[in-house]
């Protein structure tokens, strides 16, 4: 018997926001509501 290869789940790339404060090398964290910076704690809301 052959086994068939598992396909792999390839996760989708997306462009992430930089943080307006520390510049483009820092990137906002994506939550369900908001966009956060965990360098200096900028914080943007959803709408």
């Amino acid at each position: 018997m052959r086994r068939v290869a598992e396909k792999k789940k390839v996760k989708q790339y997306r462009p992430r926001r930089s943080c307006p404060k520390c510049g483009s090398g820092v990137h906002l964290a994506e939550h369900k509501d908001r966009f956060a910076c965990g360098k200096c704690g900028y914080l943007e809301m959803k709408r």
